[in-house]
């Protein structure tokens, strides 16, 4: 009989985890883990959808996992924090309410609930601490607002240099990754990408494929790494054909690799 419960309990027959999207405000995914019983959320701008998803799928909240310090990522933790006395873990570089576990890269936030250990990459570029999250045995990466769907975040306060070092380690992960962004911002991301580098067949047929799940008012994330560089222009910038395209257009004049990241960053912000 013991050697039957060490079985039973053996760590390869744990439950699966699962990750839910929760919509939030006009474009936001806040993220759901869980294994039917507890969750860890990520990226909670709003208390009450969340609160919401929790109720209807039976969970009980185990941990808070934070990005970035923006409100549409991190408005809902007082909220929360007054229904569930949870860990909240958010980047050491940022000053956020609630966290209480500053994480930087090489950490690792582990959620005992769960079983689940994620490894932490300091990711700055949009703000001056973002942190992204990778479940290395799922192959999962929460990524907030540095890497989107086709695109990447605004540069509102770190530099060029970072976000292109912050976007590098990203693209290295193991193609299968499965990039967890924030916002659904694919088809306009896309309708830029294509833009920029018409000729590239793989970008084609993803935007046909996004745009038949849009129509039928499904998400578009997650994506992988895989997929994302072969047809994101933010991972493809030194591509020759995207470098062409920038002087094309009058908006690079140097040959350097971060210059022509930010003429496309910038490009990508006067984009309609």
């Amino acid at each position: 009989m013991p050697a039957l419960i060490d079985k039973l309990l053996s760590p390869s027959l744990k439950t699966a985890l699962n990750v839910v999207a929760v919509p939030a405000f006009n474009d936001n995914y806040l993220w759901l883990i869980h294994d039917g019983i507890h969750a860890a959320v990520v990226d909670p701008g709003d208390a009450k959808p969340i609160l919401a998803a929790l109720d209807t799928h039976g969970l009980a909240l185990a941990a808070i996992l934070l990005t970035h310090h923006h409100a549409d990522h991190a408005g809902g933790v007082q909220t929360l924090l007054q229904h569930f006395n949870v860990p909240v873990f958010g980047p050491a570089r940022e000053a956020i309410a609630g966290v209480d576990t500053p994480l930087r890269e090489g950490d690792r936030a582990s959620i005992a609930q769960l079983g689940l250990t994620l490894t932490v990459l300091d990711a700055p570029g949009h703000t001056s601490g973002h942190i992204a999250y990778i479940a290395a045995e799922q192959h999962w990466l929460f990524c907030g607002d540095t890497l989107f769907a086709g695109g990447c975040g605004r540069l509102f306060e770190g530099s060029p240099q970072q976000m292109v070092d912050s976007l590098a380690k990203l693209s290295q992960l193991p193609g299968d990754t499965l990039v967890y962004c924030a916002h659904e911002y694919t088809m306009s991301n896309l309708r830029f990408a294509l833009a920029v580098e018409p000729d590239n067949a793989a970008l084609v047929a993803r935007i046909a494929r996004e745009q038949a799940k849009r129509d039928r008012q499904q998400p578009t994330v997650p994506s992988t790494i895989d997929l994302e560089n072969a047809t994101n222009p933010f991972l493809r910038y030194q591509q020759p054909t995207i470098v062409a395209a920038l002087h094309a257009h009058g908006r690079l004049q140097q040959a350097d690799p971060v210059a022509a990241f930010a003429a496309l960053r910038e490009w990508k912000n006067d984009f309609k």
